[in-house]
């Protein structure tokens, strides 16, 4: 199976996940299901990179870290991003994300994400594949 991500339904919020052979592209993936919830994908050019740099005692954590800067991210300036790169020491995070300036007319974003949470939160290897999930507040 391919690196991945979907969305899964969780009351009025939503769930992201990502799936990758590393637990790097399963934060990848996490975040590309994150700006997805938002807009579709496709419609969104990597021009802009910015840098994120996070650090926390664990994965699960160090996922909700992530997540929540890029939605700081996105938020601050207003920004939507379609291409992530993660690369993970120990606990600590740098990662890249591509993207553009929000254009209402060509992304028609749905809504706004107000951050990642601790609800179903889970990092995780299974089946030979990291899945990274958490739900996030819309």
């Amino acid at each position: 199976m391919s690196a991945h991500w979907e969305h899964f339904p969780h009351g009025a919020d939503m769930g992201v996940r990502g799936v990758g052979a590393t637990k790097a592209q399963a934060f990848e993936q996490a975040a590309l299901a994150l700006t997805a919830v938002v807009t579709d994908l496709q419609t969104i050019e990597a021009q802009q990179p910015i840098e994120v740099e996070c650090e926390a005692p664990d994965d699960e954590l160090l996922l909700a870290d992530w997540l929540n800067s890029v939605i700081y991210e996105m938020s601050a300036r207003k920004m939507l991003f379609s291409r992530f790169s993660v690369q993970l020491d120990g606990r600590h995070l740098r990662g890249h994300a591509w993207g553009e300036t929000v254009d209402v007319a060509r992304h028609h974003p749905a809504v706004e994400i107000k951050g990642a949470t601790y609800t179903s939160l889970r990092v995780a290897r299974e089946n030979g594949e990291w899945v990274a999930q958490t739900v996030v507040d819309v």
